[in-house]
């Protein structure tokens, strides 16, 4: 009796896609891992998507879709930009290595081109040159992306000398190597380390902090624009 295969969906090959980044990283995920997973044959994969290209296009638009749904800030286009920066970087911090996949594929899909748009309106109504307006939504979104993946790639290198030497703290290496160097090369970053300033790395008062300098810097740009 010939054995049956596994039923499957789009929706399903979604769900399990975000399964195998969540557990080894963009870097190890490969379609016949996918496959594996889902208990069936790589080429059935290519009935849905013709190329992993195509699947991360595809990931990328399922998070561009969510941020809109989520996305319900009112106000003016500094509190709409705030909002949406809150949502973006809230949204990517649920799904793995969707930064990533945000930054490796283009806008081909229709709810990422919604997002980029919905960025858009959110500073229309500023004086702003059009060329400027698409420059303040490219540097939040590069803000918030790099914040994002800054900070999981940090849990992950932690993760992985943890893993390495069981009984290492990252901090102890740190000071290790700092004691090693004089005060005229590594002097400032050390009080600044044993201080636990780093540690603000990755928080919300960070994020909230960098955030503000965006949205002053665009203002000051407005306010000169307007003289």
């Amino acid at each position: 009796m010939k054995r049956q295969q596994p039923q499957i969906s789009e929706d399903k090959i979604l769900e399990t896609s975000w399964e195998l980044l969540g557990e080894d990283g963009i870097e190890k995920f490969s379609m016949r891992r996918l496959a594996d997973r889902l208990g069936i044959q790589a080429p059935s994969l290519y009935w849905y998507f013709k190329s992993k290209q195509e699947l991360y296009q595809r990931l990328a638009n399922q998070v561009s879709k969510i941020i809109l749904e989520e996305f319900h800030s009112e106000g003016d286009w500094k509190e709409q930009l705030t909002g949406l920066a809150v949502t973006v970087r809230s949204v990517l911090g649920r799904y793995p290595c969707s930064t990533q996949l945000m930054m490796m594929t283009l806008p081909h899909e229709p709810d990422i081109i919604r997002f980029t748009n919905r960025m858009l309106l959110c500073v229309e109504s500023t004086p702003l040159e059009q060329e400027q307006k698409m420059q303040v939504v490219t540097t939040l979104v590069n803000y918030v992306f790099y914040f994002v993946l800054d900070d999981y790639q940090h849990e992950r290198n932690v993760a992985a000398i943890l893993k390495e030497d069981k009984g290492a703290l990252p901090g102890d290496e740190m000071l290790s190597l700092l004691d090693t160097m004089s005060d005229t090369d590594a002097g400032l970053f050390k009080r600044m380390f044993t201080n636990g300033l780093f540690e603000l790395m990755g928080t919300d008062r960070a994020f909230e902090f960098g955030l503000k300098l965006i949205l002053l810097g665009i203002e000051q740009v407005i306010m000169e624009q307007e003289k």
